[in-house]
């Protein structure tokens, strides 16, 4: 999550804040009774004191208000001043305090280091969901004994937690901030209609009191569940979303792999331009302005003026190298019987048949030929060059309305209801010579089957896979984290597909922008060996367009 950088000239923090002095107690005469010390010494500040809690007077530049109880509802409206004095200017130590919601921890098991010079605040009915949800084999169980682990390397060998915890003790360098637990009573006062007993009231009573204990610093409460942070925002309090997973916050702005060129892009680039041809293509060396915007493996088109449809090999400063593009659109140049309809699915077969590109991304919604452009290209250099030794597919399995339940047989068995749309495409692209008849014809299907595996990504941790045609599909529904263990099971010479419709995000929790298709494609941007097209028209037919237009 994008915070404000730290000023260059910090203010004064709570720790540097010096220990309230008590006047001392003068000694009684030897024949009177012992005078009475007062056993409430003020305690040094700690973040954590109860609002409750007795405070000696403390000189008036530094002193910290306490805040009396029945203080305004407001929860960031500072106490007035006593009669008769003037009023005191807080000064902002520009670090604020983030009360975090179990939720957020579940969802990122790193996120206590995610709020740079800021410090972390964790009430203990978090820590108590936390204990609650360790068990299992599920996601959100490993995250929460992730976290658990976490939060106790931090505390070992801590003298005193009251005082917080540094976050960068276990080597995370950007955390500048403290880990504050929450080790007293905060009383606050909220609405009676709000149950007592629940947990998610509890974190709004410890953020409610936190900000009245405070003043002077911002308490902002951090959480993935939207009628938590409705009900912070309606009580007075800061509430924010948990951006840090987010790679972009608008869809807009994520990478489509293809640049249009200017109408004039030939006279404001042509100086010093070079051209050669080399294996049926033409190259071209670039320099300009325009060269500043491109990356490598970006398809760049012109279709005003001089036409020209190229993919960009290298960029080196302000000089690019340009080379034209297999026309997959023509029969000859056939995949499997398949041709491109359109611009991008032409950008999208020159990657797919391209060996030198290892990782591809297609995104488009239903029915622009991702899956099918995917399975050709599989199924011709596995059974046709023999480039690969079989294809591998799997996809995330997450229903779109109720479970229908446990299903039997083995793995592929189970997986095969979550293959319809590959069983679909095959049915496109088994079209054998009708010469050859019914015997013809299953053996094609037969072999094709042969060729093709059908993996749960349940048992994908710990694999390697040697020279396959990896194809993972329905991507947008995995996490970053997901996505990660998937691609780097890929071993020598084995290629990885990924497809998926940012639309259909079907996973909760999972945003457009929090998407593990969407981290991958903006991660690998300009690798050599990587390539990205967002497919943008429909193919499948008039009244699948017109649906996804107009409904």
């Amino acid at each position: 999550m994008p915070l404000p950088k730290e000023p260059s000239k910090p203010a004064t923090t709570l720790n540097e804040i010096p220990p309230i002095s008590v006047p001392k107690t003068r000694k009684p005469a030897r024949n009177t009774e012992s005078a009475e010390i007062p056993s409430s010494a003020a305690k040094p500040p700690l973040v954590l004191a109860s609002s409750n809690a007795p405070t000696a007077k403390a000189p008036e530049t530094n002193r910290i208000r306490n805040i009396p109880k029945a203080a305004s509802s407001k929860a960031r409206t500072p106490a007035t001043a006593p009669a008769g004095k003037p009023r005191r200017q807080v000064t902002l130590t520009g670090k604020k305090i983030f009360v975090l919601d179990t939720n957020v921890l579940m969802h990122d098991p790193m996120s206590l280091f995610r709020f740079e010079e800021h410090d972390v605040f964790l009430p203990l009915i978090t820590l108590e969901e936390l204990d609650n949800h360790k068990k299992g084999m599920s996601e959100v169980a490993r995250h929460a004994r992730q976290v658990s682990r976490s939060l106790d390397a931090l505390m070992e060998n801590i003298d005193d937690i009251e005082k917080g915890v540094a976050l960068d003790r276990l080597g995370n360098v950007d955390a500048l901030g403290r880990l504050l637990v929450q080790t007293t009573e905060l009383a606050a006062e909220l609405p009676k209609t709000l149950p007592v007993g629940k947990a998610d009231n509890q974190i709004l009573g410890v953020v409610f009191a936190l900000s009245k204990l405070h003043p002077e610093r911002e308490v902002a409460l951090v959480s993935k569940d939207i009628n938590m942070r409705i009900k912070a925002r309606a009580l007075g309090l800061l509430a924010e979303d948990y951006f840090n997973d987010q790679v972009l916050e608008d869809r807009d702005l994520l990478y489509s792999g293809i640049m249009e060129l200017q109408s004039d892009f030939w006279e404001k680039n042509s100086k010093g331009i070079e051209s050669w041809q080399q294996g049926g293509s033409t190259y071209y060396r670039v320099s300009g302005p325009a060269v500043k915007d491109m990356m490598v493996n970006q398809f760049v088109y012109c279709e005003t003026g001089i036409p020209l449809i190229a993919q960009v090999l290298e960029v080196n400063g302000r000089t690019a190298v340009l080379k034209t593009l297999r026309d997959f659109s023509h029969n000859k140049n056939s995949v499997w019987g398949i041709t491109a309809r359109n611009r991008e699915q032409n950008f999208a077969l020159n990657l797919l048949m391209n060996p030198e590109c290892d990782f591809v991304t297609l995104l488009g919604q239903a029915g622009t030929g991702k899956t099918l452009l995917a399975l050709a290209a599989g199924l011709s250099q596995v059974l046709e060059s023999k480039q690969y030794s079989e294809i591998i597919v799997t996809r995330a399995t997450v229903p779109v309305g109720e479970d229908i339940g446990f299903l039997p047989g083995t793995e592929e068995e189970k997986m095969a209801p979550w293959m319809g749309a590959f069983e679909d495409n095959l049915e496109v692209l088994n079209k054998p010579d009708p010469s050859s008849g019914d015997w013809g014809r299953s053996a094609t299907t037969d072999l094709i089957r042969t060729k093709i595996r059908i993996k749960s990504m349940n048992f994908m941790r710990g694999r390697t896979f040697i020279n396959k045609f990896l194809i993972i599909d329905e991507a947008q529904n995995l996490s970053p984290k997901q996505m990660k263990t998937l691609i780097t099971r890929a071993g020598p010479g084995t290629k990885v597909i990924c497809l998926g419709n940012l639309a259909q995000i079907d996973t909760p929790y999972l945003t457009e922008g929090s998407s593990g298709l969407t981290y991958v494609v903006d991660r690998f941007k300009g690798w050599p060996h990587a390539g990205h097209i967002t497919l943008q028209r429909g193919e499948r037919s008039r009244l699948a367009d017109f649906a996804s237009d107009n409904l």
